[in-house]
């Protein structure tokens, strides 16, 4: 009879485990990181009988949760890579809204500042006019300024998502070790914490949103997480902790590293955080921004520096007239030096460099490091395509010069040289007086009465430094035409001084600047018609600047003048440079580029992680139907086992009457 009642008591408590499984499993259903359990039942050892083994009813061993080592791993993985490509997307979209298209971009405002000096060389002294080339070129620096400044805003933006992240980071590292510890602390009683460990790996999916993880599980039942490729960040009960440091040589960026110890700080480079909002963060800043800052940069130093330039070949309406001042502020090349270079005393930097524009129009968008290489030798990096040169001081490269000063970089120093990086957000006009837009030329071009040929006089203007005003009054006279060709006559042009200068003319061709031939004096005569043999042109000195419009008819060829991003190759020859709108347009091509592709890979990485969290919640996770099938299985144990006990009960109360009859 005690056998019996055993058997019903066992049966009846096993049941009635797998019962209350079963309805934790329900109640958790819906329970993010949950899950499922199940009663490990197992069979008594059978009592031996002189009879046979009998069977003593039922065990229950322990409650285990369904687990998948492998699709947990790639759940994780996934979701990291997910979140960084997310992130990317979100911060590339931020970008693309300061290259607008239309009339919202800068390359429209370009245009339109341009296009106003049409009306300026239409009515040279007009007032009015002069005063909408100020509004246009006041208009055209604002939109550079407002880039460069939302982009320093959206890097304080990034600093700031950082600073979030690692507090993030951090937090969920600590709990992840205290997890750890209670693990251990039950590991010993042969069972399973189950909502321990669910707890944990929940934290450590949050944790793969933030930052890439890997992780080893270690004898006691704690589980260590590396980042960084091999990183401790978590092991055993200990956690260490990430912290912001300032960028090598940008304040306003930072790096992450590694505290460990309390002291010890180890920078982690965004190429080793392999996933997560951090790495995706910091390559944004590392690249993308300084890709952007580079870009707008390029375009603002080129195009200031080209009108500045034509400004001050012309005259302006001053009494006397003046050379023309600049119309833009261009920011001068920044240089930043090594926070781990040798200092003074004082603090102050004991070697140095300085960089200044020799030629804007081969500028290019991209910061560049310089190195000592320990040999006596200087190695500066292109960081937009890595290409490496060997440098001294004093070399010009890509249109800027090097200066090592007050002494040169030892070895082991370094510095980032940013030829454009600060050229958009401190572009401003600085010309406020109409009469300082320089409309005339230093020449005025006349044809003599008795000239026969149909040539006409179409612009003559200053082009480069080599005019000089000197050589002026000049006299142009043609000679024949070449029998071989009926349309190139040679020409004379005599200066001043009584030197002269010859050559052929041919219809479109420019007199006075032909580099190809030798003749470089520094301004374009351009004519309409054909001249006649014996028919001159005299040039003279501009006298009355308010009635000519020659270097207001220059400003208009900026326009199509393809001088942004020209390269020296090393055969000494340049490549031929984009126009204003094709540079901007490129600019956004890039930008609108990146934001595809990253939108792209950021679709494809979710569909992924997605796949993956389903493959996890289809092995691991609760079915409510599977649950209510073995709900009715296991109430019906527990009915049958229950039935046990009443039949038991049943036999020894009948036994108990008949022994008291």
């Amino acid at each position: 009879m005690p056998s019996l009642l055993s058997l019903g008591a066992r049966a009846m408590f096993a049941n009635q485990a797998a019962l209350q499984t079963i309805g934790q499993n329900i109640s958790n259903a819906n329970t993010p990181g949950y899950s499922r359990q199940s009663v490990v039942l197992a069979t008594s050892q059978g009592q031996f009988t002189g009879a046979g083994f009998f069977g003593r009813g039922v065990d229950v061993q322990t409650v285990v949760r369904s687990h998948n080592d492998f699709l947990t791993r790639q759940a994780i993985a996934t979701k990291a890579v997910a979140a960084a490509d997310q992130t990317r997307a979100d911060q590339l979209s931020r970008i693309e809204k300061l290259f607008p298209t239309g009339e919202n971009g800068i390359g429209y405002a370009a245009g339109q500042f341009l296009n106003a000096l049409q009306d300026v060389a239409s009515r040279p002294a007009d007032p009015s006019a002069r005063q909408v080339v100020l509004g246009r070129a006041a208009e055209l620096a604002s939109r550079f300024q407002s880039a460069g400044s939302q982009l320093a805003d959206l890097q304080a933006g990034i600093v700031s998502d950082l600073r979030a992240e690692v507090s993030t980071v951090n937090a969920l590292a600590s709990q992840i070790a205290n997890a750890n510890d209670q693990i251990a602390r039950v590991r010993g009683s042969g069972h399973t914490p189950n909502d321990l460990l669910d707890q944990r790996d929940q934290l450590i999916a949050q944790l793969s949103e933030h930052i890439a993880v890997t992780t080893l599980p270690a004898d006691d039942g704690t589980l260590g997480v590396f980042i960084g490729g091999g990183q401790r960040l978590v092991l055993g009960s200990n956690a260490s902790q990430l912290t912001l440091l300032p960028d090598a040589y940008d304040p306003n960026r930072v790096a992450v590293a590694l505290q460990e110890g309390g002291t010890e700080q180890r920078p982690l480079s965004e190429s080793v955080l392999t996933g997560g909002n951090i790495s995706a963060l910091l390559y944004t800043q590392n690249h993308d921004m300084v890709d952007a800052r580079n870009q707008l940069g390029q375009l603002a130093a080129a195009i200031g520096t080209r009108v500045n330039a034509q400004n001050a070949l012309g005259l302006d309406l001053s009494d006397p007239p003046g050379q023309g001042a600049p119309l833009f502020n261009v920011a001068s090349p920044k240089v930043l030096p090594a926070s781990t270079n040798a200092r003074n005393a004082d603090g102050s930097f004991v070697s140095g460099v300085q960089a200044s524009i020799v030629n804007a129009s081969q500028l290019q968008a991209s910061s560049y490091k310089l190195s000592a290489d320990g040999a006596g030798g200087f190695q500066l990096t292109r960081l937009s395509d890595g290409l490496v040169r060997t440098v001294a001081d004093g070399d010009t490269v890509d249109g800027f010069k090097l200066s090592f000063t007050p002494a040169a970089p030892a070895p082991g120093e370094s510095f980032v040289i940013e030829p454009v990086g600060a050229a958009a957000s401190e572009m401003r006009r600085v010309l406020d007086s109409p009469n300082g837009i320089a409309a005339a030329s230093p020449l005025t071009a006349s044809t003599a009465v008795t000239n026969t040929g149909t040539a006409t006089v179409d612009s003559v203007y200053a082009v480069n430094s080599s005019f000089s005003a000197a050589r002026a009054p000049m006299s142009l006279q043609f000679g024949a035409a070449d029998p071989a060709n009926p349309g190139v006559l040679s020409y004379t042009l005599t200066m001043a001084d009584g030197s002269s200068v010859t050559g052929n003319w041919a219809a479109g061709q420019p007199i006075g600047n032909d580099p190809a031939n030798g003749v470089d004096l520094g301004f374009e005569l351009r004519l309409n018609g054909v001249p006649r043999a014996g028919d001159s042109i005299a040039l003279n000195p501009t006298t009355y600047t308010s009635q000519n419009n020659g270097n207001a008819k220059a400003f208009l060829n900026i326009q199509t003048e393809n001088f942004i991003g020209r390269q020296l190759l090393s055969d000494g020859s340049i490549t031929r440079g984009s126009t204003i709108s094709d540079a901007y347009a490129a600019s956004m091509s890039d930008i609108g580029a990146r934001v595809q592709s990253a939108n792209y890979l950021s679709g494809v990485s979710s569909s992924v992680s997605t796949d993956a969290q389903t493959s996890l919640t289809n092995q691991v996770g609760v079915n409510l139907d599977e649950e209510a099938s073995r709900l009715m299985q296991y109430q019906q144990g527990y009915q049958a086992a229950a039935k046990v006990l009443q039949t038991a009960q049943s036999l020894f109360d009948e036994l108990l009457r008949i022994a008291g009859s």
